[in-house]
């Protein structure tokens, strides 16, 4: 089938961690695994924040490597797509943060030892990037609730209870916030501009999972070619339950307080002015376009991984 494609092993891998993420410290036993497996390892890096990290893809890919395996959480792996956006350079992932929801896209294992099994014989996929003023973002970009979410999020807190973390401070969230206006432009003409006031939340999601396991929306992928993006009106708390509980599975999109919209570009206009957080990282502040790069990025996934096919280059041109 022209789109399956197994990884014609890479000839010269790198592999960058992010020495702080959460399973951090377990990465010495995964670049030994890999190489048992023949993964062609040539460089090790560790990196220890966000600069690091910047400064050492840039090196690694003038080095001319056709895989990268990043270890890391989601700040860290949609940092590393967005640098090899475009290129043939393969993505590998070790899942080593707090959430890992762009793995739970992917279907990539959890377990490091599996982890690192997939990397040596996975296939390849692309999936869609996204961006939010140039910023990349793989799993969702938002703005109000979410961001004061992210800022509860101690690195303490991540550390000792896990995901159940993103509970509790969305608990304390809840309590702080305050509703914003907003206004939601799209520039290619596919919707008629949106007026919204007190508001909870919007978001623009461009992958299936984020926040620890919620779900973007019921139809929401990460090959699909098209931004999700909803808004949620600020209401009574008990209704604040109600749809923490629906965030789960997606079926909140339904529930009356929600707005919900495709497209391929979004531009969200705010008032007060608001940090938006990509993938757990605040990273840009409103105005703020969102676009969409179709099969930007090349990831290595299970060979049982149904959520992204590889299309190859020229494939947005084919029937769909």
């Amino acid at each position: 089938m022209a789109h399956m494609k197994t990884a014609p092993g890479p000839r010269s891998a790198a592999v960058v961690i992010n020495a702080g993420s959460r399973r951090g410290a377990a990465s010495e036993l995964a670049v030994d695994t890999m190489r048992k497996e023949g993964v062609p390892i040539s460089s090790v890096h560790h990196v220890l924040s966000g600069a690091d990290l910047a400064g050492t893809l840039d090196r690694v890919l003038a080095d001319g490597h056709d895989m990268i395996v990043v270890g890391g959480g989601d700040g860290t792996v949609s940092y590393a797509a967005g640098r090899v956006a475009g290129t043939n350079v393969m993505l590998g992932v070790l899942p080593l943060g707090t959430a890992n929801d762009f793995a739970r896209t992917l279907e990539l294992p959890n377990n490091l030892a599996e982890a690192c099994a997939t990397v040596a014989e996975g296939k390849v996929v692309d999936i869609d990037l996204g961006r939010a003023n140039g910023a990349p973002f793989l799993n969702v970009a938002s703005a109000g609730l979410s961001v004061a979410v992210t800022e509860a999020l101690s690195p303490r807190l991540k550390r000792y209870i896990g995901p159940f973390a993103y509970s509790i401070a969305t608990l304390g969230a809840y309590a702080r916030h305050k509703p914003f206006r907003a206004r939601l432009e799209f520039p290619e003409g596919d919707h008629e501009p949106l007026e919204l006031e007190d508001l909870l939340q919007v978001a623009v999601g461009n992958g299936r999972h984020y926040g620890g396991g919620n779900t973007v929306s019921p139809t929401a992928g990460i090959d699909d070619h098209t931004l999700d993006i909803y808004a949620i009106l600020a209401g009574p708390v008990r209704e604040h339950v109600t749809i923490a509980r629906l965030l789960k599975d997606g079926s909140f999109i339904k529930h009356d307080r929600v707005h919900h919209l495709t497209s391929r570009h979004v531009r969200l206009v705010t008032e007060p002015q608001m940090p938006v957080n990509l993938d757990g990282e605040i990273a840009v502040t409103t105005p703020t376009d969102f676009t969409i790069e179709r099969n930007a990025v090349h990831v290595v996934v299970p060979q049982s991984s149904t959520s992204a096919l590889f299309d190859g280059p020229g494939a947005a041109n084919w029937p769909s």
